[in-house]
């Protein structure tokens, strides 16, 4: 099994990393060429080229990845950005996952999962800020995007829905106690049957 990501290595991005990454947008020499003039610069890309993005809260989406490196088969990149991790899925992810969670009944009112926070999904014509390859250019200043586990591949495996549904649902389950016995019932009578004749 892998070992966690160094998550405190953020400028982990390697050139195919990079290229890669740049491949999602309309024009994959400007960003690269923007990269190599501000490689501390983020960018928006496109969903749904190349990958999918599922965006969630971060102390929820930090469970979600510990679910996926300590008992999964581990992530694809993951990004932080103003308070959300983003988790990138492969393409098609943001059509799919949607109908697996309501399937799941995610978050609805009386159920395991209430009290979740939504994950929001990102595919064919949605766009997501991307953090620069190199990290900010001052660790310290308090930049808004940060990668948590970088892009190093010119292909990067990217896990589906199927498996970001598994660990939301671990996740939830983690955070969430979820009890298969109802609650006791305060106003009940109780007989003491050791008493019996």
């Amino acid at each position: 099994m892998s070992s966690p990501p160094n998550v405190s290595d953020v400028s982990g991005v390697t050139p195919d990393g990079a290229a890669w990454l740049a491949s999602a947008g309309p024009a994959p020499r400007g960003a690269r060429t923007l990269w190599g003039e501000r490689p501390d610069a983020p960018v928006v890309l496109p969903c749904g080229v190349v990958f999918d993005v599922v965006s969630v809260p971060a102390i929820f989406g930090r469970r979600m990845l510990d679910r996926l490196w300590e008992e999964g088969p581990g992530s694809g990149p993951v990004a932080e950005y103003r308070g959300r991790l983003l988790l990138f899925g492969a393409v098609g992810t943001a059509q799919r996952l949607p109908a697996l969670l309501r399937w799941e009944e995610w978050g609805a009112h009386g159920s395991r999962t209430d009290g979740v926070p939504p994950l929001l999904c990102h595919g064919a014509g949605d766009a997501v800020t991307v953090p620069a390859p190199a990290g900010p250019a001052r660790p310290d200043a308090g930049s808004p995007a940060r990668w948590l586990v970088a892009p190093d591949s010119r292909s990067p495996w990217l896990p589906g829905p199927e498996v970001l549904l598994w660990a939301a649902v671990r996740a939830a389950r983690a955070a969430v106690r979820i009890s298969i016995f109802p609650p006791a019932d305060r106003d009940a009578n109780v007989y003491d049957v050791s008493r019996r004749r």
